[in-house]
């Protein structure tokens, strides 16, 4: 599949603010699933600086600094066209070794996996959690295959989504306990459980084509886990199916915060009131 897509992203400011430095993850990756064709962008009001750099999970950012004068708002404006390549996401084998959780992963792995396999929010992941994983670990009988198909499923069964277009996902355990949430509360479950067997998880933010009548989307968020003879691969529990062609991936982290795709502050001493409005449009293309 081929995509044009347009994001837009629009905060208003209740009073003149002084913007500093910001990082906007709005470029899509380019990798075996996914490839860029273009890519444009416009910053509002105009950045003194840019620049453009990969970050530590090779995530694509651009860093901005603004010039020294006040602004009621700052919009951001994205055009990007992609072509999704993966029609089969389980077109991989994994390796035998670890093919039956829990996973032991090599230590050269490991080390590098860690970030990925730390409790999200809290220094332990919570019993809910541990209590879900567990219980596919056994319906599964340990095949690392089967249980990240039962837990995204699992999750899409018991689950009831709810838009809540503002703030930081919820910790997963209040998500599991309350069975509702937005995709990035489902997220965060899904990774907090992959976790609790040992599984490197990581949080994803980017785009899903959804009903194509929709004139406008949401952003999405969904799950990627490190499958030893896969790398990382993804699955989305707000839709109960592994990720495909239907998916835009724009940046990933080990934590919610790493993947958001505008961070920034303003100056200290400003009490000013923030209002966010986005409209994000996903067409297909005809090749």
């Amino acid at each position: 599949m081929r995509y044009q897509i347009s994001h837009t992203t629009h905060y208003t400011y209740s009073q003149a603010v002084f913007l500093n430095h910001h990082v906007l993850r709005l470029r899509p990756r380019s990798d075996g699933s996914q490839q860029v064709h273009q890519f444009s962008i416009e910053i509002d009001p105009l950045p003194r600086l840019t620049t453009e750099y990969a970050e530590m999970n090779d995530t694509a950012a651009l860093g901005v600094w603004f010039e020294n004068t006040t602004t009621p708002y700052l919009k951001i404006r994205t055009i990007s066209e992609v072509e999704t390549c993966r029609t089969n996401p389980f077109d991989y084998l994994i390796e035998p070794w670890a093919a039956k959780l829990p996973v032991d992963y090599p230590q050269s792995i490991a080390t590098l996996l860690a970030p990925y396999l730390a409790p999200v929010f809290t220094p332990a992941i919570t019993p809910d959690i541990i209590h879900l994983a567990q219980n596919i670990l056994v319906e599964v009988d340990g095949s690392l295959s089967y249980f990240l198909t039962t837990l995204t499923q699992r999750i899409y069964d018991e689950c009831t989504y709810i838009v809540r277009e503002q703030g930081d996902p919820f910790p997963a355990g209040v998500t599991w306990q309350q069975r509702r949430g937005s995709c990035r509360d489902f997220a965060v479950v899904f990774v907090e459980a992959c976790r609790a067997v040992g599984l490197a998880a990581r949080f994803v933010s980017g785009y899903q084509e959804g009903d194509p009548d929709q004139a406008t989307h949401d952003l999405h968020a969904w799950a990627e886990v490190y499958v030893p003879g896969g790398g990382w691969r993804g699955f989305d529990p707000t839709h109960g199916l592994a990720v495909a062609d239907r998916h835009v991936a724009i940046a990933t982290g080990p934590h919610p915060r790493l993947a958001a795709p505008v961070t920034g502050t303003l100056r200290e001493g400003v009490q000013a009131r923030s209002t966010l409005t986005t409209h994000i449009s996903m067409k297909p293309m005809l090749t």
